[in-house]
């Protein structure tokens, strides 16, 4: 893996599924990392997992929803580790079903946790990844923008495009900065995806039929270690693109 030993990130959703397994996977390749969730207890048995592991790591309550536990959250990552060379914005409350039966608070809840988080927390951060002279966002995509059956998920698909679009934007604003941007569209082992395979089985067994690989990523190993990859010196002209780590299944040309 790369070597991101002296880099300090910051991760939302840290305290399970795809947000936990970035944030270990970019601890175990030396990077310090703030972990951000609304369970405490979740992002503090993430810190110490990663802590058991010789690495180092520290735990904020923190709703991304909110304006004040992002600012605040932000400042204490800033004062602990003295600036901030890595976002990953994960956290995300979906909202799926028909048009018809998603709730305008589901939808908003969407939009809020999604786009709106990321721009307030890209935001937040810029300053001090260009005091730094740079340092690289990576924001969480989805392949449901681009199905080809819609149905059920316009709602979810809308949040996640709009936070594609927020991701070409603030890649050519900031680049100047030295600060890039990428969007990553994994499948992976998450809870919300087991859930989603398990009350919708005949669904799930088409949906795997169309990933080349024939698996779902797992969380450290495939999804983690990609975004320690695409934060690395070796990946630093690569901006403004998403990257779709589903096995091959998704075509964003």
């Amino acid at each position: 893996m790369s070597d991101l030993s002296g880099k300090s990130a910051f991760v939302t959703g840290a305290g399970q599924g795809v947000g936990e397994g970035i944030a270990m996977a970019l601890s175990a390749a030396g990077a310090k990392v703030a972990l951000a969730g609304r369970t405490l207890e979740k992002v503090e048995a993430t810190a110490k997992a990663i802590e058991g592991r010789g690495g180092t790591a520290i735990a904020i309550k923190c709703d991304v929803k909110s304006p004040e536990d992002c600012e605040t959250a932000i400042e204490q990552a800033v004062k602990e580790f003295g600036g901030l060379d890595i976002l990953v914005n994960n956290a995300q409350e979906v909202p799926l079903g028909k048009l018809a039966d998603v709730t305008e608070d589901a939808f908003r809840a969407g939009f809020e946790s999604g786009p709106l988080a990321t721009f307030r927390l890209m935001k937040l951060v810029q300053p001090h990844m260009a005091a730094r002279g740079g340092g690289t966002i990576i924001n969480l995509a989805s392949s449901a923008g681009l199905r080809w059956d819609m149905s059920g998920y316009g709602a979810y698909g809308a949040v996640k495009q709009a936070i594609r679009a927020l991701t070409r934007a603030s890649a050519s604003e900031w680049g100047s900065d030295g600060i890039r941007v990428l969007s990553i569209a994994p499948h992976a082992e998450s809870p919300g995806l087991k859930a989603w395979v398990e009350h919708n089985p005949k669904e799930a067994e088409a949906f795997f039929r169309t990933i080349p690989l024939g698996r779902i990523g797992r969380l450290e190993e495939d999804i983690g270690r990609a975004v320690v990859a695409l934060c690395g010196k070796d990946m630093q002209y690569l901006t403004g693109a998403t990257i779709p780590l589903d096995g091959g299944q998704a075509n964003f040309d």
